[in-house]
């Protein structure tokens, strides 16, 4: 077995196709257990077929992989079979042929509206990484905007006379979301108090920074909401936020398109989880207070 049809296809996944880092390392490493499973078996790249790469999706369920991991390794090889065909590698392109699983989906873990007003509400934020926090907070339940997208945000992308921030989201797809006034509140006492203390001799325009001045990333903002959530007795985290936001609005009596607007999804379907959530409520309230239920 040798690597070389591995180090061509991580640089067409890099170069040709544009995949993140994260995406490539994922691949390579679902592949290089793949062609040890083709080597085992006697066999080479030039001989991949459905045959083939069945049995070794079938070795990973039977070691216990998860449906997210054997769809991860069903796009990985997919790719594969599809550059493999166009280098002349293989004949035909046995990747269509394979069925993805399909994966479960569960309800999302959401506040309700009591835990949500103490996450908020229960904390008086003082020192300079506090009050960052109680923004971060307000920010992702207020908007519901992901948490890439909260460290991404610019001073300038907040409009205060509208009450809105501008979203780059997924897709470099742009969007303007509401913002409350409790929110607006948290931000302007983090912009006056706290982010001074942060400001580098180099400064940016980013609206949250971090230790050293820059941008907050992201791995810092999901610490900030659980150092935040924790503090306020609330079990949470930034996705968590997005979700809780994404009920409230919909038990609220918002409409579905509109919620999918104020999320940034392509497509309604990605939006449609949250009705499952709130049917879930009213089965569960049901229960509890019909009395022939």
């Amino acid at each position: 077995m040798t690597a070389g049809p591995l180090e061509g296809f991580a640089a067409h996944l890099s170069g040709e196709l544009g995949r993140s880092p994260h995406t490539v390392r994922g691949y390579l490493a679902d592949l290089t257990s793949l062609l040890e499973h083709l080597d085992a078996c006697g066999h080479g790249p030039a001989d991949l077929d459905v045959p083939l790469i069945r049995a070794w999706l079938s070795h990973a369920r039977s070691a216990g992989a998860s449906r997210s991991t054997i769809a991860r390794r069903v796009a990985a090889v997919r790719a594969l079979t599809r550059y493999l065909h166009r280098e002349g590698v293989l004949a035909t392109d046995p990747g269509p042929r394979l069925a993805t699983p399909r994966q479960q989906r569960s309800l999302p873990t959401v506040l309700d509206e009591e835990q949500a007003a103490s996450a908020l509400e229960g904390l008086a934020p003082t020192t300079p990484v506090e009050l960052r926090r109680h923004a971060v907070v307000e920010l992702l339940y207020a908007t519901g905007i992901r948490v890439a997208e909260l460290c991404a945000l610019d001073l300038a992308d907040l409009d205060r006379a509208r009450n809105t921030v501008r979203v780059l989201g997924k897709g470099d797809k742009e969007r303007t979301v509401p913002v409350g006034a409790p929110a607006l509140d948290a931000v302007d006492a983090w912009t006056t108090r706290g982010r001074p203390e942060f400001v580098s001799p180099t400064p940016t325009g980013a609206l949250l920074l971090g230790a050293r001045g820059g941008r907050l990333g992201v791995r810092q903002a999901r610490e900030d909401v659980h150092a935040h959530l924790r503090a306020a007795g609330v079990d949470s985290a930034p996705h968590g936020l997005r979700h809780t936001a994404a009920t409230h609005l919909l038990n609220g009596g918002a409409d579905l398109r509109s919620v999918q607007e104020f999320l940034g999804h392509s497509s309604p379907r990605s939006t449609q989880i949250y009705t499952h959530v709130s049917v879930e409520r009213l089965r569960t309230a049901y229960q509890q207070a019909h009395p022939r239920a």
